[in-house]
């Protein structure tokens, strides 16, 4: 590819150089004035010879042949347009600038949107208006009994409130930490009490039945 442009560009100049006419290679960066940042993707339009257009490439890169003299015009989306001669001084084949474009500026008039389509409908709604509460009717009903009941089911505790009650479980089982709960079934007195009553319940009943 290279090599085909190099053929291209020789075969360029030597055809102009024969007709008597100069060819310099125009090269150059678009950026915009004020933030210095690249325009990408500008269309060159070269005015002088027969509005041949080229493009800029993603970086606003561009580099094409043109003659000294030729007018360049500039366009994007969002700028102004951008002429560019190249000077007829140039004697160099090559030839560089740094094209700055400026951004167009759009004022739009003010747009008000209505929700209402009729005067009779916004004069509806507004006659049904609830007028906002101020902030001490907006204290009394944070404060209120259901508004307090319904925050302690669906907010979360706080920091303060978890520990509190750690601290409370804490103390709770360094009160009872010497108290042992004992398994009855394992007490020799509750086993002698628990036959006693059965075998007093046995005699009862014998004693029923003999006397029937």
């Amino acid at each position: 590819m290279r090599l085909f442009w190099f053929f291209f560009t020789v075969g360029l100049f030597a055809q102009q150089t024969s007709s008597g006419k100069r060819l310099v290679q125009f090269s150059g960066i678009i950026t915009d004035r004020d933030s210095n940042f690249v325009v990408p993707y500008v269309t060159i339009t070269n005015k002088t010879n027969q509005e041949q257009r080229y493009a800029a490439n993603y970086k606003g890169y561009f580099s094409f042949v043109a003659h000294p003299g030729d007018t360049l015009v500039y366009n994007a989306i969002g700028y102004d347009n951008e002429t560019v001669v190249i000077p007829l001084s140039v004697k160099d084949s090559k030839y560089t600038k740094m094209v700055k474009m400026k951004s167009e500026i759009i004022y739009l008039p003010a747009v008000r949107v209505y929700p209402w389509a009729t005067v009779e409908e916004f004069t509806k709604d507004f006659m049904a208006m609830k007028v906002a509460d101020d902030d001490t009717e907006i204290a009394r009903k944070n404060m209120s009994a259901h508004s307090i009941n319904m925050k302690i089911q669906y907010l979360p505790r706080d920091a303060g409130e978890i520990s509190s009650t750690n601290f409370r479980i804490d103390q709770e089982r360094a009160l009872n930490k010497n108290l042992v709960q004992s398994n009855p079934l394992l007490n020799p007195f509750a086993w002698g009490k628990l036959m006693q009553q059965i075998f007093s319940g046995d005699k009862s009943r014998q004693n029923q039945s003999n006397s029937n």
